[in-house]
């Protein structure tokens, strides 16, 4: 069984490394769970896995949720521009499952692989982690040592 930590996201923030080069790093406290940290794990060199629940953004179009193009502005075209153009021929009568199309965006699981720890402050209970996890300030997130 590997070793995890439950933290809250504080939010992401900067720091210099020792090269003078600037980095993003993300803020996890693990204080509101009331959870000793490992002491044997979770160095400043190691690499973790972070898991969270990405930011909801409710029912969205295709041009937003699947990236696609749209439609031609001129030339004719009306009311075109952010539509998923056509789902289907006549064969085989129906909607095929996995067809992309407007739905429901964001709010789901995501895990973050190789994310390397910044620094930890045992004191003050926060780890920073270079790079951005998922979900929005204040969301539980899982640290996980690879």
């Amino acid at each position: 069984m590997s070793k995890f930590i439950l933290g809250q996201k504080l939010g992401m923030s900067q720091w210099w490394n020792e090269k003078g080069i600037v980095e993003p790093i993300t803020l996890v406290d693990f204080s509101p769970n009331n959870q000793d940290f490992p002491e044997d794990s979770f160095t400043n060199k190691g690499r973790v896995k972070v898991t969270g629940t990405s930011k909801g953004k409710g029912f969205q179009g295709v041009v937003k949720r699947h990236n696609f193009a749209g439609g031609p502005k001129t030339h004719g075209h009306r009311h075109v521009l952010r539509s998923g153009g056509s789902i289907g021929s006549a064969f085989p009568e129906h909607v095929r499952k996995g067809k992309k199309m407007a739905g429901r965006l964001g709010n789901t699981q995501i895990t973050v692989k190789n994310l390397k720890i910044a620094w930890i402050d045992r004191e003050k209970k926060l780890i920073a982690v270079k790079g951005a996890l998922p979900g929005r300030k204040g969301s539980w997130v899982k640290i996980v040592e690879n």
